[in-house]
């Protein structure tokens, strides 16, 4: 990228930017002329190239957010999950059921891509690639701040935890509809009901008490394990669940969801993100 500004004329700086002042002129002789400025670069070469994916060939389009909780200096995010990836063999079936349930309910956008899911209708390739290709999370503890001198201690009694490192598998088995706890977003997920329920169970415990040492709050009473896989703005729970509900009855009846889990996949690890930074457990 230095290579190609410097092609183009690397100098950013401004006359305004100099303390130094030009001598005036004492020969009358023209002053020679400066060669040609090149025209700038064009803009997708600025881009970085994971920049210029599939994702550029869709519309642009904003969707607002609310943030959890206000930003504090001094305060960092700390969220302690599952990293999941769903096997390539399930992706199909589970983007028909997505492609139903978003012709059915507008507003519902790609989980971390903010991706309308109305603009990849029809296109199952790269509904499986932006709505299901990515790392997706089964959170242990709830998202909260924490101040960067309790950053090392929770780290240390987090992989003080042997359950947090037990190997298991983990059936995704059925759509399920959540909303947050202030009702700003309703999310369209999969949640998991049979195995590996009672190991995430112990897993959540462990992450509750070190949280409850560190004056932070605890997880839900009765967690419900689950991925999200989109979301909306509000709460607009009741209407999502009515359509899901209704979908996963009439792919029954056709043969297309069966009674077995949606998928299954390994637990590998417990991933701690803090800030920007992501640690492994």
């Amino acid at each position: 990228m230095e290579a190609l500004m410097a092609s183009y004329g690397g100098d950013t700086s401004s006359d305004s930017d100099s303390d130094e002042t030009l001598p005036e002129s004492t020969s009358s002789a023209p002053e020679p002329s400066k060669p040609p400025r090149l025209p700038p670069p064009p803009v997708s070469l600025l881009k970085s190239p994971k920049s210029l994916g599939i994702l550029n060939q869709l519309e642009t389009v904003q969707v607002s957010r609310v943030r959890s909780f206000a930003h504090v200096d001094g305060n960092y995010a700390l969220h302690v999950y599952i990293p999941v990836r769903i096997p390539s063999g399930s992706k199909e079936k589970l983007a028909r059921f997505i492609d139903k349930v978003s012709s059915l309910v507008p507003g519902l956008n790609v989980v971390d891509a903010d991706v309308p899911l109305n603009i990849l209708l029809k296109n199952n390739e790269k509904l499986e690639e932006i709505a299901l290709g990515r790392e997706f999370h089964i959170s242990l503890g709830r998202t909260v701040a924490i101040r960067v001198h309790q950053i090392e201690s929770v780290l240390s009694m987090l992989r003080q935890k042997p359950q947090l490192r037990r190997r298991y598998l983990i059936n995704f088995d059925k759509w399920e509809v959540f909303v947050n706890d202030d009702h700003t977003r309703s999310f369209l997920s999969i949640e998991v009901l049979t195995g590996g329920l009672a190991e995430i169970a112990r897993q959540i415990q462990a992450v509750n008490e070190v949280y409850k040492l560190h004056s932070l709050p605890e997880f839900y009473k009765d967690p419900r394990p689950h991925i999200s896989i989109a979301w909306a703005l509000g709460d607009i729970s009741e209407s999502l669940k009515r359509v899901v509900e209704a979908q996963q009855k009439s792919f029954l009846s056709v043969g297309e969801l069966s009674r077995k889990p949606l998928f299954t996949c390994n637990f590998g690890e417990i991933e701690c993100k803090i800030g920007s930074k992501t640690y492994k457990i």
